[in-house]
């Protein structure tokens, strides 16, 4: 588990990107704005909405492939305006990689 701390808090707008990559759940029996992101076979987050830090959980077969990804991701929200198209590409070439080493061919 790692912690990660940003320069600024986390947004709803910043949890509809993430949803573009993975599993997003609100939860608020667990505290209000309390959320979760899975990306499946990577890594899961979790945080509350308006904090700026997250816990962050990686697979560990895959770490070192999907720790590069996160970094991808919170670069490519810069100022509110994600860079999708970057992103995608990363996002298809991590899955591969993912997908080979946890499962062959």
């Amino acid at each position: 588990m790692k912690e990660f701390i940003l320069d600024t808090e986390v947004t709803p707008e910043f949890l509809d990107f993430l949803k573009h990559y993975g599993n997003l759940s609100m939860l608020p029996g667990l505290g209000e704005g309390f959320y979760k992101f899975e990306k499946t076979d990577c890594f899961s987050i979790k945080g509350f909405l308006n904090e700026s830090s997250f816990e962050v959980r990686f697979k560990k077969e895959v770490m070192e492939f999907t720790s590069d990804f996160l970094y991808s991701m919170l670069y490519c929200y810069q100022n509110g305006k994600p860079d999708y198209t970057t992103l995608n590409r990363r996002d298809a070439a991590l899955m591969e990689r993912v997908k080979t080493r946890l499962h062959g061919n």
